[in-house]
């Protein structure tokens, strides 16, 4: 179900994408044609405090034909590190495919790279880290391109690993400025009932060894996975990162799933027992049977979590949440989608999920798709849930939501910013004044103009 809160929910043109102006900084703008600019002013750390005009010019030929001049007032104050853990789920296939590149090509690894960093860019601080090719949507007996990092040696029997492309994938993200890295789930998703796609050279033959014919708790790939998993929290130790990982065993479980999830995880949860295991899980009937510590809950499911007190709580939206809650549709208005940052403050969010940075194809990844000509997925999905960037010239072009997110994020950051000065208790007066009433995830003002008061106002008290 949804609700009315969308700009329209009718077939047409929505503004999304965000290219750069044409060469020159000029604009076609065509009589009878809807154009509009989104304009960013990026302020320099040093610059001193104070007012200053920014004017926009627009010109036929010589003659000026619209000029306006906006005041920017810049405070001498920095934004904190974002600490909060941010992941869009990285779909390296996805790249590959676009640009018709070899898997893990010199060019491959530079459009990973520039889109890491287009993600790094907007507070998206964590990526998806396929050290075998993620089960994610993904139909049954069905497989994704191979973008397996961790090369997988068996002789006789015997296991053997090389982290080569896995230490470069590291290298990468931190050059790119990411910090986090989210270990592609261990067992497919909706059940843990087989393992991911595994390719290895099988006594010198390369060939896929573990898939969907794969029983997820037989004794070979129970073998496998712990040998693996020691190498390879060994490996991340090495390169020194390995309290920065992220472990997923299931997407998406439900209490159906329960002792599957359960068997799934006691199989390894000796080896990553001192890391942060967790999944997408909104059935707060799953979590009290303490299966799984660190619940992610939908952020239309969370209030049940919030009230337990779980602690460093996540939360997510994809598809799903279209009904009261906040989320990144094409046809939402842009308040909707960065009201959140005001809500990740106030529940003292840990960390929050999204599984579509770029996943340019339909459901189940049955068919490839080109992002500039359908948003949906082929109707999987509804227009703008599968990806928030756009590929162009090896790189990845922000959209309008990719953007008013990162606002978001950083209206948190502000949150935070003025809590250290003046108190939880007083920021929260101001937010609930603001509003008109208690914010929470469902109940908000449906209203671009209580996101702009309240950053003004805390740029006031802070300076």
């Amino acid at each position: 179900s949804s609700d009315d809160y969308f700009l329209r929910k009718t077939p047409g043109l929505y503004p999304d994408l965000l290219r750069d102006l044409a060469p020159g900084n000029t604009v076609f703008a065509t009589y009878g044609e809807l154009k509009s600019l989104f304009v960013t002013v990026k302020i320099p750390e040093n610059l001193s405090g104070g007012d200053y005009p920014v004017t926009l010019t627009l010109k036929r030929g010589a003659e000026t034909a619209a000029e306006a001049t906006y005041t920017v007032h810049v405070i001498e104050k920095v934004l904190p590190k974002q600490k909060m853990i941010v992941t869009e789920w990285f779909h390296t296939d996805c790249i590959a495919n676009y640009y018709n590149l070899e898997t893990f090509s010199e060019q491959h690894w530079d459009h990973i790279e520039k889109f890491m960093r287009t993600a790094a860019e907007n507070g998206i601080n964590t990526v998806l880290t396929p050290v075998f090719t993620p089960p994610l949507d993904t139909a049954v007996g069905g497989e994704r391109r191979t973008v397996q990092l961790v090369d997988v040696y068996r002789e006789n029997g015997e296991y053997a690993f090389g982290f080569d492309k896995l230490e470069r994938w590291v290298e990468t993200a931190q050059r790119a400025g990411v910090e986090y890295f989210e270990v592609s789930h261990l067992y497919t998703q909706w059940g843990a009932a087989h393992a991911p796609k595994i390719m290895a050279y099988d006594n010198g033959e390369y060939r896929r060894i573990f898939g969907w014919e794969t029983d997820a708790f037989s004794e070979e790939y129970k073998t496998f996975l712990r040998t693996f998993l020691t190498a390879f929290v060994a490996e991340m130790k090495r390169l020194g990162v390995d309290k920065q990982c992220l472990y997923h065993i299931s997407d998406e479980p439900s209490l159906g799933h329960l002792e599957n999830y359960k068997r799934a995880k006691a199989q390894i949860n000796d080896i990553i027992a001192d890391y942060v295991i967790m999944d997408a899980l909104s059935d707060f009937e799953f979590y009290k049977t303490g299966a799984l510590e660190n619940p992610i809950p939908a952020n239309n499911h969370i209030e049940p979590f919030i009230e337990a007190g779980v602690k460093n709580l996540w939360t997510y939206y994809c598809c799903g949440q279209t009904y009261k809650v906040s989320n990144r549709m094409v046809a939402m208005p842009s308040q909707r989608t960065r009201v959140i940052g005001a809500q990740f403050w106030k529940y003292n969010i840990a960390g929050f999920l999204q599984w579509g940075y770029n996943f340019y194809y339909s459901a189940r990844a049955v068919h490839k798709i080109d992002p500039y000509v359908t948003s949906d997925g082929l109707r999987s999905w509804p227009s703008g849930d599968p990806y928030s960037v756009y590929p162009y010239k090896g790189t990845a072009v922000e959209s309008i939501r990719s953007v008013v997110f990162f606002e978001g994020l950083q209206d948190r950051m502000l949150l935070k910013m003025l809590e250290r000065k003046i108190g939880r208790d007083r920021v929260l007066a101001l937010i609930t004044e603001l509003a008109g009433g208690e914010l929470t995830f469902e109940e908000y003002p449906r209203n671009a103009r209580f996101l702009v008061e309240l950053h003004d106002r805390v740029l006031e008290m802070l300076s």
